[in-house]
């Protein structure tokens, strides 16, 4: 998982995506709602905020989806990118 911090927008993306890079599926959120989706992401429940929908799956992955855009992630991508958000690595005002 990539994650850019923008001014506007956070932009998300699969870093194993290996297709073409004009057409790489990407999710955008936008910065005001940035800080709900960590919560969301820290809370270990699937849920969504302003369009951009967490689900987890069973098996401990979880999908990120928005706009007609999905992004998959196996359990120990999902793992350290919660453990991640959890250290304050994607944190805006960090």
């Amino acid at each position: 998982m990539e994650v850019a911090l923008g001014v506007d927008h956070v932009r998300i993306r699969d870093s194993k995506y290996d297709g073409d890079p004009a057409a790489q599926p990407i999710v955008s959120v936008a910065s005001a709602d940035w800080q709900a989706v960590l919560d969301l992401v820290l809370s270990g429940n699937s849920g969504e905020v302003d369009g951009v929908c967490i689900t987890l799956a069973s098996a401990g992955g979880a999908s990120i989806t928005a706009t007609g855009v999905a992004l998959e992630y196996n359990a120990a991508e999902w793992d350290a990118f919660a453990k991640g958000v959890a250290d304050g690595q994607f944190d805006p005002h960090g």
